[in-house]
Protein backbone atom coordinates (compact mmCIF):
# COMPACT_ATOMS: atom_id res chain seq x y z
CA UNK A 1 0.00 0.00 0.00
CA UNK A 2 1.29 3.73 -1.14
CA UNK A 3 2.08 5.66 1.78
CA UNK A 4 0.20 8.99 2.05
CA UNK A 5 2.27 12.05 1.09
CA UNK A 6 2.22 14.86 3.10
CA UNK A 7 2.88 18.31 2.83
CA UNK A 8 3.10 20.59 6.60
CA UNK A 9 2.61 23.97 6.08
CA UNK A 10 4.47 25.97 8.66
CA UNK A 11 6.43 28.77 10.86
CA UNK A 12 8.93 27.19 12.66
CA UNK A 13 6.80 25.83 15.32
CA UNK A 14 3.31 24.46 15.44
CA UNK A 15 4.65 22.86 12.16
CA UNK A 16 7.31 20.96 13.66
CA UNK A 17 5.00 19.44 16.75
CA UNK A 18 2.45 17.98 14.71
CA UNK A 19 5.30 16.26 12.87
CA UNK A 20 6.95 15.13 16.21
CA UNK A 21 3.11 14.54 17.25
CA UNK A 22 1.11 12.90 14.43
CA UNK A 23 3.63 11.71 11.95
CA UNK A 24 7.03 11.04 13.37
CA UNK A 25 6.16 7.63 13.69
CA UNK A 26 3.25 7.45 11.26
CA UNK A 27 4.85 4.38 8.92
CA UNK A 28 1.71 4.90 6.59
CA UNK A 29 2.49 8.52 5.70
CA UNK A 30 5.85 10.46 4.40
CA UNK A 31 6.29 13.90 4.88
CA UNK A 32 7.83 15.28 1.61
CA UNK A 33 8.60 18.83 2.87
CA UNK A 34 7.76 21.91 4.96
CA UNK A 35 7.08 24.93 3.88
CA UNK A 36 7.95 28.48 6.08
CA UNK A 37 6.32 31.67 6.15
CA UNK A 38 5.52 34.38 8.57
CA UNK A 39 8.74 34.24 10.02
CA UNK A 40 12.16 35.34 8.31
CA UNK A 41 15.14 33.78 7.78
CA UNK A 42 13.43 30.13 8.18
CA UNK A 43 13.12 28.64 5.23
CA UNK A 44 16.04 27.14 3.09
CA UNK A 45 16.39 24.35 6.15
CA UNK A 46 15.89 20.64 6.71
CA UNK A 47 14.60 19.41 9.91
CA UNK A 48 17.56 17.75 11.18
CA UNK A 49 17.50 13.68 10.77
CA UNK A 50 18.22 13.74 15.04
CA UNK A 51 14.68 15.25 15.02
CA UNK A 52 12.88 13.58 12.56
CA UNK A 53 13.31 9.87 13.33
CA UNK A 54 14.43 6.59 11.92
CA UNK A 55 11.43 6.69 9.32
CA UNK A 56 13.55 10.32 7.42
CA UNK A 57 17.47 9.52 7.97
CA UNK A 58 17.67 12.73 5.62
CA UNK A 59 15.82 15.02 7.77
CA UNK A 60 13.00 16.56 5.97
CA UNK A 61 13.63 20.08 3.47
CA UNK A 62 12.15 23.42 4.08
CA UNK A 63 10.99 25.31 1.16
CA UNK A 64 9.15 28.70 1.06
CA UNK A 65 5.81 28.77 0.96
CA UNK A 66 5.91 30.21 -1.97
CA UNK A 67 6.45 26.83 -3.85
CA UNK A 68 3.32 25.80 -2.06
CA UNK A 69 1.97 25.27 -5.87
CA UNK A 70 5.14 23.65 -7.13
CA UNK A 71 5.59 21.02 -4.37
CA UNK A 72 1.99 19.80 -4.19
CA UNK A 73 2.38 19.21 -8.37
CA UNK A 74 5.79 17.85 -8.37
CA UNK A 75 5.06 14.78 -5.39
CA UNK A 76 1.53 14.68 -6.01
CA UNK A 77 0.76 15.48 -2.39
CA UNK A 78 -2.49 14.09 -0.52
CA UNK A 79 -2.90 16.16 2.38
CA UNK A 80 -1.71 19.79 3.27
CA UNK A 81 -1.33 20.36 6.58
CA UNK A 82 -1.67 24.13 7.56
CA UNK A 83 0.31 24.80 11.33
CA UNK A 84 1.09 28.14 11.69
CA UNK A 85 -1.40 30.73 13.44
CA UNK A 86 -2.05 34.49 13.96
CA UNK A 87 -3.54 34.52 10.32
CA UNK A 88 -7.19 35.66 9.19
CA UNK A 89 -10.16 32.88 8.83
CA UNK A 90 -9.97 34.68 5.22
CA UNK A 91 -7.00 33.88 4.63
CA UNK A 92 -6.82 30.30 5.67
CA UNK A 93 -9.64 29.84 3.17
CA UNK A 94 -7.38 31.19 0.25
CA UNK A 95 -4.88 29.07 1.34
CA UNK A 96 -7.76 25.89 1.40
CA UNK A 97 -8.94 26.79 -1.73
CA UNK A 98 -5.28 26.66 -3.45
CA UNK A 99 -5.12 23.24 -2.05
CA UNK A 100 -8.11 22.16 -3.11
CA UNK A 101 -7.51 23.30 -6.15
CA UNK A 102 -4.64 21.51 -6.68
CA UNK A 103 -6.49 18.34 -5.75
CA UNK A 104 -5.02 17.77 -2.20
CA UNK A 105 -6.46 17.76 0.83
CA UNK A 106 -6.20 20.80 3.35
CA UNK A 107 -6.06 19.59 6.82
CA UNK A 108 -6.28 21.34 10.34
CA UNK A 109 -5.49 18.82 12.76
CA UNK A 110 -8.14 18.86 15.42
CA UNK A 111 -7.13 20.84 19.28
CA UNK A 112 -6.64 17.71 21.47
CA UNK A 113 -5.06 15.30 19.28
CA UNK A 114 -2.25 17.68 19.13
CA UNK A 115 -1.52 17.76 23.08
CA UNK A 116 0.52 16.42 25.07
CA UNK A 117 -0.74 14.93 28.67
CA UNK A 118 0.95 15.87 31.62
CA UNK A 119 1.73 14.01 34.86
CA UNK A 120 1.85 17.49 36.25
CA UNK A 121 -1.28 20.02 36.84
CA UNK A 122 -1.08 22.76 33.75
CA UNK A 123 -2.57 25.94 32.99
CA UNK A 124 -2.62 27.33 29.85
CA UNK A 125 -2.60 30.55 28.95
CA UNK A 126 -3.12 31.77 24.99
CA UNK A 127 -4.79 34.59 23.65
CA UNK A 128 -7.48 35.20 21.11
CA UNK A 129 -4.61 37.70 18.94
CA UNK A 130 -0.96 38.20 19.17
CA UNK A 131 -0.48 41.45 21.73
CA UNK A 132 -3.42 40.83 23.87
CA UNK A 133 -1.02 40.67 27.37
CA UNK A 134 -1.05 37.12 27.86
CA UNK A 135 2.83 37.38 29.19
CA UNK A 136 1.36 39.89 31.71
CA UNK A 137 -1.30 37.24 32.53
CA UNK A 138 1.25 34.63 32.83
CA UNK A 139 3.47 35.93 34.80
CA UNK A 140 0.68 37.47 36.95
CA UNK A 141 -0.10 33.38 37.73
CA UNK A 142 3.74 32.58 38.23
CA UNK A 143 3.85 35.18 41.22
CA UNK A 144 0.30 33.49 42.31
CA UNK A 145 1.65 30.39 41.92
CA UNK A 146 4.73 31.17 43.93
CA UNK A 147 3.41 32.88 47.03
CA UNK A 148 1.27 29.45 46.82
CA UNK A 149 4.47 27.84 48.05
CA UNK A 150 4.65 26.14 44.71
CA UNK A 151 7.09 25.64 42.18
CA UNK A 152 5.77 27.16 38.60
CA UNK A 153 7.90 26.33 35.32
CA UNK A 154 6.92 27.76 32.43
CA UNK A 155 6.91 25.67 28.31
CA UNK A 156 6.61 28.55 25.98
CA UNK A 157 5.30 28.39 22.18
CA UNK A 158 8.60 27.38 20.19
CA UNK A 159 10.23 29.50 18.15
CA UNK A 160 12.99 27.71 17.09
CA UNK A 161 15.02 30.00 14.38
CA UNK A 162 18.55 28.85 14.71
CA UNK A 163 20.17 25.34 14.65
CA UNK A 164 17.02 22.92 15.33
CA UNK A 165 19.01 19.87 16.44
CA UNK A 166 20.48 22.06 19.16
CA UNK A 167 17.35 23.57 19.77
CA UNK A 168 15.26 20.37 20.66
CA UNK A 169 15.26 20.86 24.41
CA UNK A 170 16.02 24.35 26.12
CA UNK A 171 15.91 25.69 29.41
CA UNK A 172 16.25 29.30 30.54
CA UNK A 173 17.85 30.84 33.72
CA UNK A 174 19.37 33.91 32.81
CA UNK A 175 20.11 36.28 30.19
CA UNK A 176 23.72 35.42 29.52
CA UNK A 177 21.93 31.39 28.99
CA UNK A 178 20.12 32.92 26.20
CA UNK A 179 22.88 34.99 24.94
CA UNK A 180 24.49 31.65 24.56
CA UNK A 181 21.85 29.64 23.13
CA UNK A 182 22.40 32.54 20.49
CA UNK A 183 18.55 33.60 20.85
CA UNK A 184 17.01 36.09 18.78
CA UNK A 185 15.68 39.68 19.82
CA UNK A 186 12.01 37.69 19.73
CA UNK A 187 12.78 35.18 21.91
CA UNK A 188 14.53 37.17 24.52
CA UNK A 189 11.13 39.44 24.40
CA UNK A 190 9.20 35.94 25.42
CA UNK A 191 11.59 34.28 28.15
CA UNK A 192 13.13 37.53 29.81
CA UNK A 193 10.62 38.58 31.91
CA UNK A 194 9.64 35.50 33.25
CA UNK A 195 13.22 34.92 34.35
CA UNK A 196 14.24 37.79 35.97
CA UNK A 197 10.61 36.93 38.37
CA UNK A 198 12.53 33.38 39.24
CA UNK A 199 10.69 31.39 36.86
CA UNK A 200 12.53 28.64 34.71
CA UNK A 201 11.32 28.40 31.30
CA UNK A 202 11.53 25.67 28.95
CA UNK A 203 11.30 26.18 24.60
CA UNK A 204 12.67 24.42 22.20
CA UNK A 205 11.17 21.96 19.64
CA UNK A 206 10.96 18.57 20.79
CA UNK A 207 7.74 19.17 22.86
CA UNK A 208 7.59 15.42 24.20
CA UNK A 209 11.16 15.77 25.60
CA UNK A 210 10.71 19.02 27.25
CA UNK A 211 7.10 18.60 28.84
CA UNK A 212 9.46 15.91 30.46
CA UNK A 213 11.93 17.37 31.74
CA UNK A 214 9.73 20.22 32.79
CA UNK A 215 7.73 17.69 35.18
CA UNK A 216 11.26 16.72 36.92
CA UNK A 217 11.17 20.04 38.31
CA UNK A 218 7.57 21.26 38.45
CA UNK A 219 4.49 21.44 40.96
CA UNK A 220 2.62 23.48 38.11
CA UNK A 221 3.66 23.87 34.34
CA UNK A 222 2.54 26.88 32.60
CA UNK A 223 1.49 26.95 29.09
CA UNK A 224 3.49 30.12 28.25
CA UNK A 225 1.47 30.07 24.25
CA UNK A 226 2.32 32.42 21.68
CA UNK A 227 1.38 33.90 18.15
CA UNK A 228 -2.33 32.86 19.63
CA UNK A 229 -1.86 29.09 19.14
CA UNK A 230 -3.56 26.36 21.01
CA UNK A 231 -1.73 24.46 23.89
CA UNK A 232 0.57 21.98 22.85
CA UNK A 233 0.26 20.47 26.39
CA UNK A 234 -3.55 19.59 27.55
CA UNK A 235 -4.50 21.77 29.96
CA UNK A 236 -6.06 21.06 33.53
CA UNK A 237 -7.07 25.20 33.50
CA UNK A 238 -7.46 26.40 30.23
CA UNK A 239 -7.14 30.82 30.41
CA UNK A 240 -7.19 32.62 26.85
CA UNK A 241 -6.62 36.95 26.79
CA UNK A 242 -9.05 39.36 24.83
CA UNK A 243 -7.85 42.69 23.71
CA UNK A 244 -10.60 45.10 23.60
CA UNK A 245 -8.13 47.69 21.69
CA UNK A 246 -9.24 45.17 19.21
CA UNK A 247 -12.84 44.32 19.28
CA UNK A 248 -13.89 42.15 17.18
CA UNK A 249 -11.13 39.83 16.45
CA UNK A 250 -12.46 37.56 18.82
CA UNK A 251 -14.06 35.64 15.27
CA UNK A 252 -11.46 36.48 13.01
CA UNK A 253 -8.48 34.77 13.34
CA UNK A 254 -7.43 30.95 13.41
CA UNK A 255 -6.74 29.75 15.94
CA UNK A 256 -7.81 32.58 18.23
CA UNK A 257 -11.69 31.72 17.48
CA UNK A 258 -10.69 28.12 18.70
CA UNK A 259 -9.00 29.00 21.77
CA UNK A 260 -12.00 31.43 23.29
CA UNK A 261 -14.34 28.77 22.35
CA UNK A 262 -12.52 26.20 24.34
CA UNK A 263 -11.67 28.85 27.21
CA UNK A 264 -12.38 27.96 30.65
CA UNK A 265 -11.48 31.31 31.80
CA UNK A 266 -11.85 34.50 29.37
CA UNK A 267 -10.00 37.52 30.56
CA UNK A 268 -10.30 40.98 29.53
CA UNK A 269 -7.38 42.47 29.39
CA UNK A 270 -6.41 46.25 29.14
CA UNK A 271 -9.66 47.63 30.90
CA UNK A 272 -7.93 50.25 31.61
CA UNK A 273 -7.18 51.84 28.58
CA UNK A 274 -9.84 50.53 26.50
CA UNK A 275 -13.53 52.52 25.39
CA UNK A 276 -16.21 50.94 27.80
CA UNK A 277 -18.60 50.33 24.49
CA UNK A 278 -15.21 47.96 23.05
CA UNK A 279 -15.25 45.72 26.06
CA UNK A 280 -18.57 45.52 26.26
CA UNK A 281 -18.44 44.64 22.99
CA UNK A 282 -15.87 41.77 23.50
CA UNK A 283 -17.54 40.53 26.77
CA UNK A 284 -20.52 39.85 24.53
CA UNK A 285 -18.86 38.24 21.61
CA UNK A 286 -17.15 36.13 24.50
CA UNK A 287 -20.88 35.16 26.04
CA UNK A 288 -21.64 34.38 22.64
CA UNK A 289 -19.15 32.38 21.68
CA UNK A 290 -18.20 30.27 24.27
CA UNK A 291 -21.16 30.66 27.28
CA UNK A 292 -20.06 28.78 29.79
CA UNK A 293 -16.62 30.28 30.73
CA UNK A 294 -16.19 32.68 33.38
CA UNK A 295 -15.23 36.25 31.69
CA UNK A 296 -12.97 38.42 34.40
CA UNK A 297 -11.25 41.88 33.24
CA UNK A 298 -7.81 42.95 34.39
CA UNK A 299 -6.20 45.94 33.68
CA UNK A 300 -3.01 46.75 32.08
CA UNK A 301 -0.47 48.70 33.96
CA UNK A 302 2.04 50.91 32.41
CA UNK A 303 5.09 51.87 34.91
CA UNK A 304 7.68 53.80 33.27
CA UNK A 305 11.27 54.07 35.36
CA UNK A 306 12.07 57.78 35.50
CA UNK A 307 8.76 58.82 34.13
CA UNK A 308 8.98 62.59 35.15
CA UNK A 309 12.33 63.09 32.72
CA UNK A 310 9.70 62.44 29.36
CA UNK A 311 7.83 65.33 29.56
CA UNK A 312 7.53 67.35 26.75
CA UNK A 313 10.69 65.07 25.76
CA UNK A 314 10.81 63.73 21.91
CA UNK A 315 10.46 59.71 21.96
CA UNK A 316 11.06 56.96 19.77
CA UNK A 317 8.91 54.53 20.83
CA UNK A 318 10.31 50.78 20.27
CA UNK A 319 7.43 47.88 20.40
CA UNK A 320 7.73 44.08 20.68
CA UNK A 321 7.87 43.73 17.05
CA UNK A 322 5.51 40.29 15.89
CA UNK A 323 3.08 42.54 18.07
CA UNK A 324 3.03 44.99 15.56
CA UNK A 325 3.58 43.12 12.14
CA UNK A 326 1.44 40.14 12.04
CA UNK A 327 0.07 41.06 15.22
CA UNK A 328 -1.61 43.87 13.48
CA UNK A 329 -1.06 46.67 16.35
CA UNK A 330 -0.47 50.08 16.00
CA UNK A 331 0.09 51.14 19.70
CA UNK A 332 1.68 49.28 22.89
CA UNK A 333 2.97 49.81 26.24
CA UNK A 334 5.36 52.62 24.94
CA UNK A 335 2.62 54.69 23.02
CA UNK A 336 0.59 54.35 26.15
CA UNK A 337 3.62 55.65 28.17
CA UNK A 338 4.11 58.57 26.41
CA UNK A 339 0.54 59.80 26.09
CA UNK A 340 0.56 58.85 30.01
CA UNK A 341 3.73 60.80 30.62
CA UNK A 342 3.33 63.84 28.42
CA UNK A 343 6.20 62.97 25.74
CA UNK A 344 6.07 63.58 22.03
CA UNK A 345 6.47 59.96 19.45
CA UNK A 346 8.83 60.78 16.70
CA UNK A 347 8.58 58.93 13.01
CA UNK A 348 11.16 56.91 12.76
CA UNK A 349 10.19 56.23 9.31
CA UNK A 350 12.66 58.54 7.62
CA UNK A 351 15.96 56.25 9.49
CA UNK A 352 14.93 53.07 9.14
CA UNK A 353 17.46 51.26 7.19
CA UNK A 354 17.53 47.52 5.82
CA UNK A 355 14.85 45.26 5.92
CA UNK A 356 13.54 47.45 8.94
CA UNK A 357 12.46 49.72 5.79
CA UNK A 358 11.05 47.02 3.87
CA UNK A 359 9.03 46.28 7.15
CA UNK A 360 7.40 49.81 7.00
CA UNK A 361 6.89 49.57 3.72
CA UNK A 362 5.14 46.55 4.50
CA UNK A 363 3.42 47.43 7.56
CA UNK A 364 2.48 51.17 6.36
CA UNK A 365 -0.29 51.66 9.35
CA UNK A 366 2.79 51.55 11.73
CA UNK A 367 4.12 55.56 11.93
CA UNK A 368 5.36 56.96 15.39
CA UNK A 369 6.72 53.44 16.27
CA UNK A 370 9.32 51.23 15.79
CA UNK A 371 9.69 47.31 15.94
CA UNK A 372 11.93 45.45 17.81
CA UNK A 373 13.22 43.21 15.11
CA UNK A 374 16.28 40.94 15.64
CA UNK A 375 15.67 37.82 13.98
CA UNK A 376 19.68 37.73 12.31
CA UNK A 377 22.93 39.68 13.91
CA UNK A 378 21.88 41.84 10.53
CA UNK A 379 18.61 42.81 11.62
CA UNK A 380 19.22 43.66 15.17
CA UNK A 381 22.63 45.99 13.77
CA UNK A 382 20.10 47.36 11.33
CA UNK A 383 17.63 47.96 14.03
CA UNK A 384 20.36 49.63 16.40
CA UNK A 385 21.40 52.01 13.53
CA UNK A 386 18.08 52.90 13.30
CA UNK A 387 17.32 53.69 16.64
CA UNK A 388 20.75 55.79 16.96
CA UNK A 389 19.76 57.66 13.75
CA UNK A 390 16.00 58.81 14.39
CA UNK A 391 16.60 62.42 16.37
CA UNK A 392 15.01 61.66 19.86
CA UNK A 393 15.45 62.76 23.71
CA UNK A 394 15.09 59.42 24.49
CA UNK A 395 14.64 56.20 23.75
CA UNK A 396 11.29 54.52 24.70
CA UNK A 397 11.67 50.66 25.34
CA UNK A 398 8.38 49.61 25.71
CA UNK A 399 9.61 45.53 24.56
CA UNK A 400 9.24 42.67 26.79
CA UNK A 401 12.98 42.28 26.93
CA UNK A 402 15.16 45.29 28.18
CA UNK A 403 16.67 46.03 24.16
CA UNK A 404 19.82 47.77 25.51
CA UNK A 405 20.76 44.84 26.96
CA UNK A 406 20.69 43.28 23.41
CA UNK A 407 21.46 45.71 20.73
CA UNK A 408 23.79 49.09 20.94
CA UNK A 409 21.47 52.15 22.10
CA UNK A 410 23.40 55.71 22.11
CA UNK A 411 20.45 57.58 23.38
CA UNK A 412 19.15 58.12 26.68
CA UNK A 413 16.74 55.41 27.10
CA UNK A 414 13.43 54.75 30.25
CA UNK A 415 12.60 51.47 30.15
CA UNK A 416 8.56 50.73 29.97
CA UNK A 417 6.82 47.48 31.75
CA UNK A 418 3.68 46.65 32.19
CA UNK A 419 1.83 44.76 34.87
CA UNK A 420 -1.65 42.80 35.43
CA UNK A 421 -4.09 43.69 37.96
CA UNK A 422 -7.31 42.20 38.69
CA UNK A 423 -10.28 43.75 38.20
CA UNK A 424 -13.31 41.82 38.81
CA UNK A 425 -13.98 39.51 41.43
CA UNK A 426 -13.66 36.94 41.28
CA UNK A 427 -10.19 37.48 39.82
CA UNK A 428 -7.36 35.57 38.26
CA UNK A 429 -6.09 35.59 41.91
CA UNK A 430 -9.39 33.53 43.08
CA UNK A 431 -9.35 31.44 40.27
CA UNK A 432 -6.04 30.47 40.57
CA UNK A 433 -6.11 29.69 44.34
CA UNK A 434 -9.10 27.40 43.85
CA UNK A 435 -7.18 25.41 40.87
CA UNK A 436 -4.39 25.07 43.98
CA UNK A 437 -6.48 23.65 46.49
CA UNK A 438 -7.31 21.06 44.08
CA UNK A 439 -3.85 19.26 43.14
Amino acid sequence: MAKKKILIMGAAGRDFHNFNLCYRDDSESCVVAFTATQIPYIDERRYPPELSGPLYPDGIPIYPEEELTRLIKEHNIDDVVFSYSDVPHEYVMHKASLVVALGANFVIPGSTKTMLKSAKPVISVCAVRTGCGKSGVTRFLSELIQKAGKKAVAIRHPMPYGDLAAQAVQRFTSLQEMKDAKCTIEEMEEYEHLVDAGIVVYAGVDYGAILKAAEAEADVIIWDGGNNDLPFIEPNLEIVVADPMRPGHESLYHPGEANIRRAEVIVINKVNSAEPDDIASVRKAAARLNPVAKIIETASIVIAENSEKLKGKKVLIVEDGPTLTHGGMTLGAGVIAARQFGAEPVDPRPYAVGSLKKTFQKYPALTEILPAMGYSDEQRAELSETINSTPADFVLIATPVDLSRVVEIKRPSVRVRYSVEDTSTPGLDGIITEFLKKI
